[in-house]
């Protein structure tokens, strides 16, 4: 074989392989992307679900198995530090799963993030720019503090770890989290007028999601904090949220 010709087959096959290398990138990121590099829409893959304040995950099996009921494979997080620690190292563990279920063969990701959950899927979002989401749920999130926080730090220090002092109103953390989010990125926050919890409720409001104050909708709703993960309305919302449809503003109650 010429030495030309051996050239040209080496080169051939280095673009092949290049190809190749960009075809599993995109695939391990969340490939089959859509517009703005985000995952195509029409197909929704794992939901990875993130607990609020102190790790729990008992408040979010019920709402993983409705998901699971209408074909959706769910994950909930396992938070480091029990939920109490740096919302960051959270942030991170996030991001751990979404990479798996995208490695996994996931063709995107969406988020549902409750309560302080919320906050860590921000900052997931802020740091890591939601490589591989596709849409993104908040509930009862305190995206803005909660005074409960501020007031915990300043009246028991020594009971307000890490992460409650990160919920602080006007915290470092929080500052940080003022950026727009990302285009093309479907978020719907959702939380209750009745949330003794998170003061004030609309803490949970996030600049360029499609805010939903259940009470808007249904004005004769009387769900807490705690509820708002199993509540029927609240689950059909987020059911139509994470669906194919152009995520819109509800305009009736579920």
């Amino acid at each position: 074989m010429s030495p030309r010709r051996r050239l040209l087959l080496l080169v051939v096959a280095g673009v092949a392989v290049a190809a190749l290398l960009v075809v599993v990138g995109l695939r391990l990121l969340g490939g089959r992307a859509g517009d703005g590099g985000r995952p195509d829409q029409a197909l929704p893959g794992t939901v990875v679900l993130v607990p609020g304040y102190g790790g729990s995950q008992a408040g979010l099996s019920g709402l993983a198995e409705r998901l699971r009921r209408e074909g959706r494979t769910t994950d909930i997080v396992t938070l480091p530090a029990e939920g109490t620690g740096d919302l960051a190292a959270q942030a991170e563990t996030l991001d751990r799963a979404v990479r798996d279920a995208l490695r996994d063969g996931a063709p995107s990701v969406d988020v549902i993030g409750y309560s302080a959950g919320g906050v860590v899927t921000r900052l997931w979002v802020e740091r890591h720019h939601g490589a591989g989401v596709r849409r993104v749920v908040t509930l009862g999130s305190p995206l803005h503090g909660a005074r409960i926080a501020g007031v915990g730090a300043a009246v028991a220090p020594d009971a307000c770890p890490q992460a409650c002092r990160q919920l602080v109103p006007g915290s470092d953390l929080l500052r940080d989290l003022t950026g727009p989010l990302p285009e093309g990125l479907p978020w719907m926050s959702i939380w209750t007028e009745n949330d003794e919890t998170v003061q004030p409720p609309d803490s949970a409001r996030l600049p360029g999601a499609v805010n939903v104050p259940l009470q808007s909708i249904c004005p004769s709703s009387r769900v807490t904090h705690g509820e708002l993960p199993t509540d029927p309305d609240v689950t059909a919302l987020v059911l139509d949220a994470l669906a194919v449809a152009p995520l819109t503003a509800p305009t009736a109650c579920p």
